[in-house]
This record gives structure tokens, C-alpha cells and sequence, in this order.
């Protein structure tokens, strides 16, 4: 049995789940995003260099060193993953909140 456009349960699922990702993951680097943009075009100070080069290092970088550097930084044993789970109860480790965090990281540029 099918559902609406011919597809079952587990195609809509992914299509769910793939949703909830793009939302988030937009969600979370827009505001970042847009900050940062105003900072870099319409700031002068010292550091903007380095800034610009820091931003655009999720392109730089394989995505798999991007993915890695994540994992140890928001995994159970990470700095920043420790904070979110013990104080804000947020598991980042292959979930789709990580998913969500490693899509907003690589389109954040």
C-alpha cells in the first residue's frame, strides 16, 4: 500500500527527516550568518582577516576534518557537546541534531 505520490511510510520518514534538517540547520546559521556578513562588509578593525579566513574554513576544509572536528568537539566527551547535554539535555552524536549542526556548519559560508 501507498501513500500520497506513491510513496510508503519509510520514504516519507526521510522526506520528514530531511525537512527537519534543512529547517534547523538554516534556522541555527541565518542569524549567524547575516551578523557576520554585516560585521565583515561594513567593519574596519583589527582581526578581519583572520575572521574572514575562519569563516570560510568549512569550504576550505574535507568535509570529512569538518565532520571529525564536530565530533570531537560536540560529542558526549566534547567541550561544547558536554555543556549541551548536561545543561540543556541536547545529544549531538549521530542524531539529527547533529546532522542539523553539521548541515548548518558547512552552509554557514
Amino acid at each position: 500500500m501507498t501513500d500520497w505520490l506513491g510513496l510508503g511510510p519509510d520514504e516519507w520518514s526521510a522526506v520528514n527527516l530531511s525537512l527537519r534538517i534543512a529547517f534547523w540547520a538554516t534556522l541555527a546559521s541565518l542569524p549567524f550568518g547575516i551578523l557576520v556578513a554585516l560585521v565583515l562588509a561594513r567593519g574596519r578593525f583589527p582581526g578581519r582577516i583572520l575572521l574572514d579566513g575562519l569563516v570560510h574554513l568549512p569550504l576550505i576544509m574535507p568535509p570529512v576534518v569538518t565532520g571529525y572536528l564536530l565530533l570531537l568537539s560536540f560529542g558526549a566527551k566534547g567541550p561544547a557537546g558536554a555543556f549541551f547535554e548536561d545543561y540543556l539535555g541536547i545529544t549531538f552524536s549521530f542524531r539529527w541534531t547533529g546532522a542539523a549542526l553539521a548541515c548548518a556548519v558547512m552552509g554557514f559560508p
